[in-house]
């Protein structure tokens, strides 16, 4: 593979750097641990070696993990041979009397932390492209290389469970607080620093700068204390879950066995269960959604973007304040509001970001003043002249957006992009009395923006090339997972998630209870239920675009259920006003409204069985999609996947709706939706698509 070069330095020291031959970053395969291993080897035995260092060639990146391409095609046996070796190579690394140090620039996830895991002494760049983390849970999988035994003897069981089990990130300052990281450096040369405090552990001429844990840390490892972390941590997982990931209670058994029986037998179960996680639905569903989503960040469209110096955001509400934020580290915002308060909280929002940011060390505290002298706020629409890319941002009402938008064209360049964050008008709708409607389009980010990966941009009939690839670009460059879908209305994500809520709104006027609903949909996957997001989004937000879009599909039997306007109309409007289906005390948590049922033909409920709650609404929302796949709203099963694993939170283990079809088998799904149908109206008939799939036997992707 010629994947590793070693540097025998005069002074005794080994500088091993790993170079994957045409890759941007180091993976770890099986042909890069055999030859690391057989490096390795030479090295620990070789009198004239004193110590050991570890280091990367590429640009920003020590090892980004194993090689995902490789660990999808394997079987179970394969896996657990792969982990094996792993460990065999790293623990002939962790026992070895020699030092051995870990130069760590950029990321370090999965095995890539693993590796410096196994070396005794990690030193970091203080610089925000270093990245540590083991996200293996994310991908359905467990840490393979010692990271379940090793992370929680370097941290502490407490710390280290966290970060097992939510695959959180984090950035060198933080790993160095935390005693993930013994030593902080610079970039330039890190290398070579590390070779020089290789070299004075060697010669006893420095002591080890890896921190003794607490006592406090130490006794969490003992019987007692280890017991009740353990029992806890299986209850939140519990609870979190809800059964349906098998990697983390198989992590925690990892770090149980490795505590109670020692390093081997912990490595050992660590085989065994990567082995048994791999072939798992659950991991190859996750594994691919990462894959899409890298495949989604190489969409350029026809190439015709055009370079964005300046932006404008119309309207310095929750998500303008959100999109300015992901904005400022790309180009300097204008940001315009009418409302003097408006702009001052937008103005606190994205200070408060910046400097998030800058304590993590995911910025320099010189970039985030850069950034923030690049945010320009205003009440005087003459200040959006200039801008490349006009995002509106305003309240979700057709006549003021027009009106934004006739302001706008008054101001900026004939060929200035012009975007709506609207989550349902139609652009064409918006762009009717546009001077140029080839330049309008949606981008509907999703709330909080800062937090959410979706993009979805919406391209009308007329809307030209170049401002399509314009957007896409752009929202690339925020870091968004972006799909471009066809104008129509609700687009793709808006569309399926109101066939979905408005399901759930019929089942509670059938008498479902609140919690029933929810919890059912909950056991599904789901992050949140359908009612308690409805009160997240607004009553009055739903009710809204509930009405519009029940007008546009009443003829398939989708028209919306009158509950939301009604409560509207009475004056409900979900969380922000403390009104809606559930209660939200000021201490402790919410609690069904029963005040809710009064909308729902009274407060007598009647048993719904869980299972059939699910299927209901899980089987009109992805009939939906197919629906939307059959006209061209969405360009592919994967966009369709993507939009709503992302945007929605659909179930990831279940790979989105079309991969979810899949898994049921067409045949199945057609023959169940015409009994829905035939009980409960119109809306359940198969889609097109669905009935042909079923007719030939055929998937949305290759089995």
């Amino acid at each position: 593979m010629n994947g590793i070069r070693v540097e025998r330095r005069p002074d005794g020291v080994a500088v091993v750097t790993l170079d994957c031959p045409g890759k941007k970053v180091n993976t770890l395969s099986s042909a890069l641990l055999e030859e690391f291993a057989g490096q390795a080897d030479a090295l620990l035995d070789d009198p004239q070696v004193k110590a050991i260092v570890v280091a990367s060639a590429k640009e920003d990146s020590f090892i980004a993990g194993a090689d995902l391409d490789l660990v999808q095609t394997m079987s179970g046996v394969e896996a657990e041979k792969l982990s094996r070796e792993g460990n065999a190579l790293l623990q002939g690394l962790a026992t070895t009397r020699k030092p051995v140090v870990a130069a760590v620039h950029g990321a370090a996830l999965g095995g890539g932390l693993e590796v410096a895991l196994a070396c005794h002494v990690i030193v970091a760049s203080d610089d925000p492209a270093t990245v540590l983390a083991l996200p293996e849970v994310m991908l359905g999988l467990l840490p393979a290389a010692g990271g379940t035994q090793r992370l929680p003897r370097r941290l502490g069981l407490a710390a280290a469970l966290p970060l097992l089990l939510t695959g959180k990130r984090l950035r060198a300052r933080q790993a160095y607080r935390m005693g993930l990281v013994d030593v902080l450096t610079t970039p330039g040369g890190i290398a070579d620093t590390a070779a020089q405090l290789a070299l004075r552990l060697a010669e006893r001429k420095a002591r080890s700068p890896r921190r003794k844990p607490p006592l406090t840390v130490r006794l969490e490892a003992l019987p007692p204390l280890r017991g009740v972390i353990l029992s806890k941590a299986r209850t939140q997982v519990a609870r979190a879950t809800r059964g349906l990931y098998p990697a983390p209670p198989k992590i925690l058994e990892c770090v149980e066995v490795g505590l109670k029986r020692g390093i081997a037998a912990g490595l050992e179960r660590e085989a065994v269960s990567f082995g048994e996680l791999v072939p798992s639905p659950e991991a190859r569903h996750l594994v691919w959604i990462f894959h899409a989503m890298q495949e989604a960040k190489k969409d350029a469209g026809r190439g015709q973007a055009r370079p964005v110096k300046r932006v404008a955001i119309l309207g310095a509400g929750f998500m303008g304040a959100g999109v300015a934020s992901v904005t400022l580290g790309e180009a300097p915002v204008v940001l315009k509001d009418i409302s003097e308060e408006a702009l001052r909280r937008a103005a606190r929002t994205v200070g408060e970001g910046i400097e998030k940011q800058v304590r993590s060390g995911a910025l320099r505290r010189v970039e985030g003043d850069r950034q923030w002298a690049r945010l320009y706020l205003t009440t005087d629409t003459a200040d959006v002249r200039g801008a490349d890319l006009v995002i509106e941002a305003v309240f979700e009402e057709l006549e003021l957006k027009r009106r934004v938008l006739a302001e706008a064209e008054e101001l900026i360049s004939a060929e200035a992009v012009f975007a709506s964050n609207t989550s349902a008008l139609p652009i064409a709708d918006i762009a009717a009395h546009a001077r140029h409607p080839d330049r309008v389009l949606g981008m509907h980010y999703f709330s909080p923006v800062p937090k959410m990966p979706l993009l979805e941009i919406v391209r009308a009939a007329r809307t030209a090339d170049y401002a399509v690839d314009t957007a896409r670009a752009f929202g690339q460059a925020q870091g968004k997972t972006v799909i471009v879908v066809r104008d129509s209305p609700g687009f793709y994500t808006t569309r399926i998630l109101a066939a979905y809520l408005n399901e759930a709104m019929l089942v509670l006027e059938e008498g479902a209870a609140i919690e029933t609903v929810d919890a059912a949909l909950k056991d599904f996957g789901y992050p949140v239920g359908p009612l308690a997001l409805i009160d997240e989004v607004g009553i009055d937000v739903a009710a809204h675009v509930a009405q519009d879009l029940g007008k546009a599909f009443a003829d398939r039997g989708l028209g919306a259920s009158p509950a939301l306007p009604a409560m509207h109309q009475a004056g409900w409007a979900g969380r922000k006003n403390r009104k809606g289906f559930y209660v939200y005390p000021k201490k402790g948590r919410k609690r069904p409204n029963p005040k809710a049922y009064a909308f729902f033909g009274g407060g007598r409920r009647r048993p719904v069985e869980a299972g059939e709650i699910q299927q209901r609404l899980a089987l009109v929302m992805t009939n939906e999609a197919v629906h939307c796949l059959d006209e061209g709203v969405i360009a592919s099963p994967r966009d369709g996947d993507l939009g709503a694993i992302l945007g929605l939170g659909f179930p990831p283990f279940r790979g989105g709706p079309f991969h979810w079809l899949d898994t049921l088998g067409a045949v199945a799904v057609v023959r169940r939706l015409y009994e829905l149908a035939e009980r409960l109206g119109p809306r359940f008939h198969p889609a097109a698509g669905l009935e042909e799939l079923a007719r030939r036997g055929g998937r949305f992707y290759p089995g």
